[in-house]
């Protein structure tokens, strides 16, 4: 090869590496969660739960219309905390039925937001359970019910049987009034329940609970007091199995903006013509850009450090795990149908996508919002663009440590005119497996002979730490029961399932908490509770 021919090679060879060379770095591999332990968790070695109330169920038979009525009554008061729609309705309506049913003390509870609720129902007992409860729900879609949202309609479904299809029907209206309805028939039937109660309820989940601390600081001698925390909630999939989860994942929600400014350019002021384009920057492609140093092309996320807080999982956990996945590879292709999907991130094999699930971090754009987006022609050069994005976090992440992460790389990138705004934000919480709470629920589970698969931790995101590591309190929930379309059209809770079918109807479910109740009851009796 002549030098001019190695000379033009070596320039060649130069020059593909330049071009390469953001290709690679623009790639990450997930990170490899490493899962050491072999053994199992399985939830057929706590036994079944001995208990029989045949009494309180058979009240529960009895007024099986009248519950559902009360169910119909809860969903049918909107209460939509994004918007303030009818949320001081329904907290008084929340704070009425618990004097009804015989709470001695109840309030509405002030907050720098919506209002939370308290309640208290002093039996006498030795040990007191707090309820957590939401009463907020999401926005309604503009399209896509087949119902009216608020109407509290019954609905013939015919692979499910008849379902309560409304906003708030499953998330959480259908399943904390079924509570309150086994809580009402215990106390008509035995005069009172085996445990003192305190209901705490917030007006603000389906904001991130930015104000709920304010509800739990005003009562936080009391509370301190109490033995455990349970949260009311359906658990029963399309095919009656039912899960269980020990805890949740924290969240930071937040949204970056770009306005025009002196730095970047851009008009300030107000949208402009779109053909001037042509001579002034675009706060729309500013935001996108800015939003693209966040994660590599592939999605994986590219802020340095954010992951290093994270801490692996223990060794319950990955027990819990392995209760998880073992033999349930075949069933992946049913939750990617069930979600409209055709793979798992980048690619990942079923267990490395249940692991990221639990035990590792995201980051999410929720929405982008700029300029014009309706019907037809609009050309204009939007003024600002804002994204809503979040993140969910694992042990040991906080959200003030992500949020500086995410500042610092967008300052590094040049972006330090993108302002961030919090909007929320807690971090993860849990409760053991070997919690007597949680070991009663199970009993529960096995008495109506399901086997649930127990997770450390959802994808999803409650104010849990308020309880788990404000008070030092164990938190569980559960509950029998099966509805799906939260924060989407058609919402629904199964409430008289087809024959044959292994999902709880309302009175079941009823009767789970009835049982939950004394199960709970009995484990706090047992020495070192």
């Amino acid at each position: 090869m002549s030098s001019r021919s190695r000379r033009t090679a070596s320039l060649l060879s130069a020059a593909l590496a330049l071009i390469l060379l953001p290709i690679a770095s623009a790639t990450a591999a997930p990170p490899r969660i490493e899962i050491t332990e072999t053994a199992a968790f399985d939830a057929s070695s706590v036994a079944a739960f001995a208990g029989d109330y045949a009494d309180v169920y058979a009240y529960l038979h009895q007024h099986r219309d009248a519950d559902l009525a009360q169910l119909q009554r809860w969903v049918r008061q909107p209460s939509i905390s994004a918007q303030n729609q009818g949320i001081a309705q329904m907290a008084e309506l929340l704070r009425t039925d618990l004097q009804t049913l015989g709470f001695r003390d109840t309030a509405l509870v002030p907050t720098s937001g919506h209002p939370g609720v308290y309640g208290y129902y002093d039996a006498g007992a030795e040990h007191t359970l707090v309820v957590y409860m939401m009463y907020d729900v999401q926005p309604i879609e503009p399209t896509g019910w087949k119902v009216d949202a608020f109407a509290g309609t019954l609905v013939d479904d015919p692979a499910l049987g008849k379902v309560l299809m409304a906003r708030g029907a499953t998330n959480q209206k259908g399943p904390q009034r079924a509570f309150l309805n086994a809580l009402d028939a215990i106390i008509k039937v035995r005069g009172k329940p085996p445990v003192n109660l305190i209901v705490l309820a917030e007006g603000e989940e389906e904001l991130g609970s930015p104000h709920y601390p304010e509800v739990v600081a005003k009562y936080e001698a009391q509370l301190r007091k109490a033995d455990g925390v349970f949260f009311p909630m359906n658990t029963q999939d399309r095919d009656g199995q039912a899960s269980m989860f020990l805890g949740v994942k924290g969240i930071l929600y937040m949204e970056l903006e770009a306005k025009g400014n002196a730095k970047s350019g851009g008009p300030q002021r107000a949208e402009v013509h779109g053909s001037l384009a042509a001579k002034l920057d675009s706060p729309s492609w500013r935001l996108v850009q800015a939003l693209a140093t966040l994660t590599t092309p592939d999605g994986e996320i590219a802020v340095p450090g954010y992951r290093d807080a994270i801490r692996a999982p223990n060794a319950e956990e990955q027990r819990l795990f392995n209760g998880i996945v073992r033999g349930r590879e075949s069933e992946q292709a049913k939750q990617l149908e069930s979600l409209g999907a055709a793979r798992w991130k980048n690619g990942r094999g079923f267990r490395d996508a249940a692991a990221a699930e639990l035990f590792d971090t995201t980051l999410n754009i929720d929405g982008l919002v700029a300029g014009y987006t309706g019907e037809g022609v609009k050309t204009i050069l939007p003024h600002r663009a804002v994204a809503k994005v979040d993140s969910r976090l694992v042990p040991d992440q906080t959200p003030d440590q992500a949020l500086a992460l995410i500042r610092k790389q967008l300052d590094a990138k040049g972006f330090d005119d993108i302002e961030i705004r919090k909007l929320s934000g807690y971090p993860p919480a849990q409760t053991s497996v070997d919690a007597p709470l949680t070991r009663a629920a199970l009993g529960v589970y096995r008495k109506y002979g399901q086997t649930p698969p127990v997770a450390p931790r959802i994808g999803g995101s409650a104010p849990y730490y308020v309880f788990t590591q404000t008070l030092g309190l164990p938190m569980i929930a559960g509950g029998l029961g099966h509805g799906s379309g939260a924060h989407a059209p058609n919402e629904y809770m199964v409430v008289e399932p087809l024959k044959g079918s292994k999902v709880a109807g309302l009175e079941e479910g009823e009767r789970f908490y009835v049982d939950l109740l004394y199960s709970l009851a009995d484990a706090l009796k047992q020495p070192g509770k």
